[in-house]
């Protein structure tokens, strides 16, 4: 197959462009300052901050800030009551974590299959797999675009399944007005890097739910109370704390929290700036038969973390692997989101195996990830349609 760049082997640009990259400034980094000169650097007052923070911005009544978002979903399942012998859906298109939650809690994962126009999962692929022994569902807001969020509820409410919503993606998006994280049973976030808004690491839980707060709460935090309605002795003194359930160290520190703080300042600015780009490359790609784009519900006002780029490979003489490195040859660095979850040999090993979810396999094959980040300039994202458009001219059928 050919290597591009083409056109005598010159590149659209002379410096790489990766598809996703953190935005810090000066705000973010005295924000840090600030607590380590402070006296706490963890169990602070900043995680209370954030968490009154979260809940403002997206209308929850309650959040609870962890050490990153595979956390939030571990400490969700647990809320929720998953136990050993439950199942948990969710869908095969999305980091791990979203399916591995269920496992830490003895439970097995059930993979529902996807709208092949939003790529989200499919509340009538939920409906299906749904059994006597379903627990919970774990709905990935995929690429930042909120699942179907009503139809997916009502499916829970008949079925008496406890509704959470993997919004690693999405923070800042709304559904019908409302912000991601006030709507479903639970919410989790994630503060990674390459998401919208970054603590290096760490996670957040969102519920309107009382009892799956102070769950949430002792879950975080190895299961120790020092709230004495909690306690199962007398309280001895000031000292006194009691275990009273088996929970993690989950918890979050001030220094992260404190970045996160500040970045939340910026979220409406990070949000507008990735609707911009989003909005450059649908116009562009529009008037390219040769690719798709992602279709998005009218319910969902979108911050989007990913944009994915889906090949049709009929009218290419170039698979997705081929596509992807010719990006590459042209100093565009893609990413590929995600490999289908029980395509791991981990979950091989389980009895998992192909055909689960035909939908979401055939996009796996189609499909990549294009720079979107708040620091991309207009040059950039022009960079990005000048490569895709190279490409594709030069491997039309």
């Amino acid at each position: 197959m050919q290597k591009l760049a083409i056109n005598g082997g010159t590149p659209v640009r002379d410096t790489k462009l990766f598809y996703g990259h953190q935005y810090i400034d000066d705000a973010d980094i005295a924000a840090v300052v600030d607590v380590l000169k402070s006296d706490y650097l963890t169990c602070g007052p900043k995680i209370t901050e954030l968490e009154k923070r979260l809940c403002e911005i997206t209308g929850a009544k309650y959040a609870v800030a962890v050490s990153n978002g595979t956390a939030a979903l571990h400490i969700a399942c647990q809320a929720a009551g998953v136990k050993e012998g439950d199942e948990v859906i969710t869908t095969p298109i999305t980091f791990a974590a979203s399916a591995n939650c269920a496992l830490y809690c003895g439970a097995k994962p059930v993979f529902a299959d996807i709208n092949e126009r939003t790529y989200n999962i499919d509340p009538a692929s939920i409906a299906e797999k749904m059994t006597e022994k379903t627990k919970a569902v774990v709905a990935v807001d995929f690429t930042g675009q909120a699942v179907e969020l009503e139809r997916i509820q009502q499916i829970c409410k008949e079925k008496g399944a406890v509704l959470i919503e993997d919004g690693a993606h999405s923070i800042g998006t709304k559904y019908n007005d409302r912000g991601v994280g006030s709507i479903a049973d639970m919410t989790t976030f994630s503060f990674h890097p390459v998401k919208t808004v970054t603590g290096g690491e760490g996670g957040a839980v969102l519920t309107n739910n009382e009892e799956y707060y102070k769950k949430l709460v002792l879950y975080r935090a190895h299961g120790i109370t020092r709230d004495t309605s909690l306690m199962e002795k007398e309280c001895e003194g000031g000292w006194y704390y009691e275990q009273v359930a088996l929970g993690m160290n989950y918890r979050m520190t001030d220094i992260q929290a404190a970045l996160v703080i500040s970045q939340l300042d910026k979220l409406e600015m990070f949000s507008n700036r990735r609707k911009e780009i989003v909005a450059k490359y649908n116009e562009a790609f529009a008037e390219i038969p040769e690719i798709t784009v992602q279709e998005e519900i009218a319910e969902s006002d979108t911050t989007r973390h990913l944009y994915i780029l889906r090949i049709k490979p009929e009218l290419l003489n170039v698979d997705r692997k081929g596509f992807y490195d010719a990006m590459a040859a042209e100093n565009i660095c893609c990413n590929v989101h995600y490999i289908p979850v029980y395509y791991h040999p981990y979950y091989e090993h389980l009895g998992y195996k192909k055909g689960l979810c035909p939908k979401a396999e055939k996009l796996y094959d189609e499909m990549m990830s294009l720079p979107l980040y708040y620091g991309m300039t207009d040059k950039d994202a022009e960079d990005v349609i000048a490569a895709v458009k190279k490409i594709v001219e030069a491997y039309r059928k």
